[in-house]
């Protein structure tokens, strides 16, 4: 196709219900509308209250998106939306919401992997091409990918428990700081001592590319209770240097993982090595320092998309929904809300399986 695709883009896996618009590799709008004051005091996201949130800031949000890119329904050469992985409610929101906007319109549906969305998101901002390694790191998921196509995903390697985001929140709620836990963690560890505290580096010393945080965050709880026993409470120092230990044992576990990952993917021979990392942890300032001067000492383009795309946002599916109808790739009113949907179905699940398939 030589014309340049329009989509409106439709997120709403987990917390965030966003909207967008993107033109080829344009981002006219980008509306996100978050929640973390509804679930902040409950430690965490709740789907119930997410999924309502959902329903009733969609309409809304998508009303932004078009009036923002100065355009309307009649512009728009298709509707992308994701249709998985996520919380099913959320999940079932955007779908629904885009299957009206189909009927109305005529306009062709296109369903994204969530996952997708992060895993081409370099191609929307760095036009980077095939293949290329990519670490998507967020608060439910966590692997490494060598991306070759638009709908062709190696996974090599990936987290067997906790993802590193719901590490960063758990490790927050431990330490008595606000949600979400990640930027509050990067924060207050600017003041602390990552020495202090002795911490584990989970599986650095098993071969490949898997990675654990679960012992990580068990080891947190032990040493915050230690001292609580001793104090009988935390110190804003204690925070501190607890937060700045934490953040340099994940930046260690994912700098010596992404490594070996460099390691299997370099055995293709690329043209143009590049790494990618995307998500919401690729947000966090110390990993990618850490990330970039790896890549620098591997002769390897390093990419991390602006911190707005890395978080969950609707930008990304618009343009992995383009990706796809550039390839006559497109799906009817049949398309599903499916809560597990991994990218590279043909590997081992990482996190188990069950009645719903393999987990993402």
């Amino acid at each position: 196709m030589t014309k340049s695709l329009t989509l409106l883009g439709i997120e709403s896996s987990c917390d965030d219900t966003a909207a967008a618009v993107v033109r080829g590799s344009k981002v006219l709008s980008s509306v996100v509308y978050g929640q973390t004051a509804l679930h902040a005091v409950f430690g965490g996201v709740v789907p119930e209250i997410a999924a309502r949130a959902h329903v009733e800031k969609i309409d809304h949000c998508i009303e932004e998106a078009l009036r923002t890119a100065n355009l309307s329904l009649t512009d728009l050469d298709g509707i992308a939306v994701t249709a998985g992985p996520g919380l099913i409610g959320g999940v079932l929101s955007g779908v629904m919401c885009a299957k009206g906007l189909v009927a109305a319109t005529g306009l062709p549906l296109v369903g994204v992997n969530h996952l997708a969305g992060h895993a081409l998101t370099p191609r929307l901002t760095d036009r980077i091409p095939y293949p290329y390694l990519m670490l998507l790191v967020s608060g439910g998921h966590c692997q490494f990918l060598i991306v070759e196509a638009h709908d062709v995903y190696s996974r090599i390697g990936g987290t067997i428990d906790d993802a590193p985001g719901e590490a960063f929140d758990k490790t927050a709620r431990i330490l008595g700081l606000p949600q979400p836990g990640g930027p509050s963690i990067e924060q207050i560890a600017l003041g602390g001592d990552a020495k202090r505290f002795v911490l584990p580096r989970p599986l650095l010393n098993q071969p490949g590319c898997d990675m654990s945080f679960s012992g990580l965050k068990t080891a947190m709880l032990r040493a915050r209770d230690s001292i609580v026993a001793e104090k009988s409470g935390l110190t804003g120092q204690d925070q501190a240097d607890l937060s700045a230990g934490f953040q340099a044992a994940v930046t260690d576990i994912l700098i010596e993982k992404t490594q070996r990952a460099l390691q299997v993917y370099f055995k293709m021979q690329p043209a143009q090595p590049s790494f990618a990392v995307a998500g919401g942890v690729a947000a966090n300032t110390a990993i990618r320092d850490g990330l970039m001067e790896l890549c620098a000492n591997n002769a390897t383009a390093f990419i991390a998309p602006p911190l707005n795309l890395c978080t969950d946002n609707a930008a990304m599916i618009a343009y992995a929904g383009i990706e796809r109808m550039m390839h006559g790739e497109s799906d009817g009113l049949t398309l599903s809300a499916r809560p597990r949907w991994p990218l590279d179905d043909r590997a081992a699940p990482m996190l188990g399986s069950g009645k719903k398939g393999a987990k993402a």
